[in-house]
C-alpha cells in the first residue's frame, strides 16, 4: 500500500479553482470599494446643465470685464469663526455697498459647502460668524448695492494661511 502526501500530488483541480476564487474576489473588492468611495464623495457636478451655462458665457464674461475695469477690489479676513470682508474702489475710497454674501466651497468635494450673509459693521465693511475649518476653499463672494451687483468675485484661499 502506497501513502500519497499532498506534495506527490502536484497542482490539481482544487488548487487552480481557489487561486481563481482568491485572484477575482480581491479584484472585485477592490472594485466595490473604488466605486463606493467615488459616489460618495465628490459629485463631479460643476453645472447644471452645460448647455445652458455656455450659452450664458459670453454674457457673464463680458460682465466680470466690466467689474475688473471698475477696480473695486475686497479683502476678506478669516480668523477662527470670524470673517471680515472690506470693499474699496480703484481709489482706495470705501465702495458703496448694502450686503455680502460669501460662498464657500471646497475644491473637490461639497459636504462641507456653506453660504454666510455678512452683516454691515460700516460702510464697506462687513462682519459675519462660521466657523471655517482648515484647508484649502474656493469662496465666490457676492456684494451687492440696491439689489444690483457692485462686485462678484471668487478667490481660493487656505485657511491655515490666517493663523488658525
Amino acid at each position: 500500500m502506497t501513502l500519497r502526501t499532498a506534495a506527490a500530488r502536484g497542482f490539481t483541480g482544487r488548487h487552480m479553482l481557489a487561486a481563481m476564487i482568491a485572484f477575482f474576489g480581491v479584484v472585485i473588492g477592490v472594485n466595490v470599494t473604488m466605486a463606493w468611495y467615488a459616489s460618495s464623495s465628490w459629485s463631479g457636478l460643476v453645472v447644471e446643465n452645460t448647455y445652458v451655462a455656455s450659452q450664458e458665457f459670453n454674457s457673464k464674461a463680458a460682465a466680470m470685464k466690466a467689474m475688473a475695469a471698475s477696480g473695486i477690489t475686497g479683502t476678506l479676513l478669516v480668523r477662527g469663526d470670524a470673517i471680515d470682508y472690506a470693499i474699496r474702489n480703484k481709489d482706495g475710497s470705501v465702495a458703496d455697498a448694502d450686503d455680502v454674501t460669501l460662498s464657500f466651497k471646497r475644491p473637490v468635494g461639497d459636504h462641507e459647502d456653506f453660504q454666510v450673509s455678512l452683516s454691515k459693521k460700516a460702510n464697506g465693511l462687513f462682519e459675519g460668524r462660521h466657523e471655517v475649518r482648515k484647508g484649502d476653499w474656493i469662496v465666490e463672494i457676492v456684494s451687492r448695492k440696491g439689489g444690483a451687483v457692485v462686485m462678484h468675485e471668487a478667490a481660493r484661499i487656505d485657511t491655515a494661511e490666517f493663523g488658525q
